[in-house]
């Protein structure tokens, strides 16, 4: 399975973005449609690389946007960007997050006290490699982080790139401290101090700043996706997220939804692309939900959703 992407504005602006594709050439979301496991059997996950190492514009899943594409973070109306922290540029690792997972901002985690911060659980791939911007890659669980940021509890999961030639010689993380002499220093370092130079206090972590193990990590990955099942299943209230398009997936649609199937239709140029999603709940009236229009180079997204009893 293989993704490409699509770039839209230029970067370092407001309407920068970039957008996902499957083989097939069709849109999706790299929240909802990549799959979490590239081998279940064996712990394998894919991970959406937001941030390329060495690089400062922070880029993020736009998780209330139609298909979730990647953006620059925004403060105040400005673009946002981490500070180097001495001696380091920019981010020290390729930063990205693992997709169909959530930190439910309503569930308070027994371990940190503190609540999820409502965005896919955050990955930081040591492998040697520089990725680049929206890429896919396949990586193994070493462990993990408890970040408290501003009050919630932000993991950070210390991954290895299955493509990096000693990817067979970590497996755990005191692998990490043995092979990668003071990265993880230098890790919680600077998630400790990246938000100072912006005026803001040290952050602060669980477990007195201790990195978890793989097994510990493995189980906090998969329960965050089960955090997003329950998201996507509508068992947890969304809020502003937008998961319209987990209706492109037969297990994400609710026995309500089956009896009216999904719709879809896609027109493509080179100006302007055309999705129409018709989603049925209860079978009453239609009416039009939602419609955007962003860029130069158009993008209409309608939501058509009926309600019939």
């Amino acid at each position: 399975m293989s993704f490409t992407i699509e770039e839209r504005g230029k970067p370092n602006t407001l309407d920068y973005r970039v957008f996902f594709r499957n083989t097939e050439g069709k849109h999706v979301s790299p929240f909802h449609d990549i799959p979490i496991y590239a081998d279940e059997a064996q712990n394998i996950f894919h991970a959406v690389v937001e941030v390329p190492r060495w690089t400062n514009a922070k880029m993020e899943i736009a998780t209330k946007d139609p298909l979730n594409p990647l953006k620059q973070d925004i403060k105040k109306g400005n673009l946002r960007y981490v500070a180097n922290v001495f001696p380091h540029k920019g981010y020290i690792w390729n930063y990205g997050a693992i997709p169909q997972t959530w930190e439910d901002p309503g569930h308070k985690d027994a371990d940190t006290g503190c609540c999820g911060d409502n965005d896919p659980i955050d990955i930081c791939d040591i492998g040697y490699k520089v990725c680049s911007r929206g890429e896919v890659i396949k990586v193994k669980v070493l462990g993990t982080l408890a970040l408290i940021d501003e009050g919630e509890t932000d993991w950070k999961v210390i991954v290895i790139n299955m493509e990096d030639p000693e990817a067979n010689n970590f497996n755990n993380i005191d692998d990490v401290r043995r092979l990668k002499p003071g990265y993880l220093e230098a890790t919680f370092e600077w998630f400790k101090k990246y938000k100072v130079p912006d005026g803001k206090p040290e952050n602060q972590f669980a477990f007195n700043g201790e990195f978890k193990d793989r097994d510990f990590a493995l189980k906090t990955v998969k329960e965050t996706h089960e955090f997003w099942k329950s998201l996507i299943s509508k068992k947890t209230n969304a809020g502003e997220l937008n998961c319209s398009i987990c209706v492109f997936t037969e297990a994400s649609l609710s026995s309500q939804l089956k009896q009216f199937y999904l719709c879809f239709y896609r027109v493509f140029s080179t100006k302007t692309v055309l999705f129409v999603f018709l989603q049925s709940s209860q079978l009453k009236q239609f009416y039009l939900c939602f419609y955007r229009v962003f860029s130069t180079k158009t993008v209409l997204f309608v939501f058509l959703q009926s309600l019939l009893n």
